[in-house]
């Protein structure tokens, strides 16, 4: 994922969820893929959708551990 692409990404997911504090960072090993945080917590990773239509996937995982 280019950067351009992650900040057009990342001004979307911050619009969408009303946080300042998202920020996304291109993956070391993988270039379809960014890594998503708010503030410097890890929450998830975006994809790029394997149709090749420029749609994204974002995937968050919630541990039990983090429920109330």
């Amino acid at each position: 994922m280019d950067e351009r692409t992650i900040r057009k990404i990342e001004g979307h997911l911050r619009g969408t969820f009303a946080n300042a504090r998202i920020t996304l960072t291109p993956r070391p090993k993988q270039k379809d893929s960014a890594e998503v945080y708010v503030g410097e917590e890890f929450i998830g990773v975006v994809f790029e959708d394997e149709d090749g239509d420029g749609s994204f996937m974002f995937e968050m995982a919630i541990l039990a551990e983090d429920l109330p």
